[in-house]
């Protein structure tokens, strides 16, 4: 099933994020041995295991919640956090981002379901992060785009129009704020269950974990 997402995402010029949260070494390294380079995990402390067991030229991404006081520990290496859903989150990993002596890649985190369980912005706190980020002098992070996840439900109308959502949040902020930053492209939405769904409503990167692994 691998080769038939991988080749779908291809065609489509969409990143495929390869979610490992739960796999093993050995499960992982059959991805990397088919080409896949970007991985995905939930968990700082199951990514750094997995990290030092596993090729060096993997480009991990971290997908879940992001607890400040777990940044410091993934600061040195990662390739791109797709969850920072708070001030005080950026500007923890804008300050680990100095100490690391590297600049680190993020998005901002949307809520866009109806479930009460996820994480995420709302307009307003975004705008905020960006105010704070355009005005400081010192940026070690870099806003390259926005996540978001849908809502857990086999309605497809319910859930195009929450990744339609998401879209129109991306645009609404490249028009405004990154209109001449190219870095600021990526549209993080799309799981197993959804990810072409994501696509048509203009994903540029999926989070497939499950149907990777059949």
């Amino acid at each position: 099933m691998f080769n038939d997402v991988k080749t779908y995402t291809e065609a489509h010029h969409v990143r495929l994020v390869a979610v490992t949260k739960t796999r093993s070494v050995d499960d992982i390294l059959k991805l990397y041995q088919a080409g896949q380079r970007d991985m995905g995990e939930n968990r700082v402390q199951e990514l750094l295991a997995k990290k030092e067991q596993l090729p060096a030229d993997i480009q991990w991404h971290l997908i879940g919640h992001l607890q400040s006081n777990k940044v410091k520990s993934i600061a040195p290496f990662i390739h791109l956090i797709h969850s920072v859903d708070s001030l005080e989150l950026y500007q923890t990993i804008n300050k680990e981002a100095k100490k690391a002596g590297r600049v680190i890649d993020v998005l901002l985190q949307f809520y866009i379901a109806t479930e009460e369980t996820k994480f995420g912005l709302d307009y307003r706190e975004a705008l905020e992060i960006i105010s704070f980020h355009k005005n400081n002098t010192e940026n070690f992070v870099r806003i390259v785009g926005v996540m978001g996840m849908a809502s857990l439900t086999e309605n497809e109308t319910q859930i195009r129009k929450e990744f339609s959502k998401l879209k129109t949040y991306f645009d609404q902020l490249k028009e405004q704020f990154f209109a001449n930053d190219s870095n600021f492209r990526e549209i993080s939405m799309g799981m197993s269950s959804d990810y072409k769904t994501a696509i048509e409503e203009g994903s540029t990167m999926v989070r497939v974990g499950s149907l990777l692994f059949r």
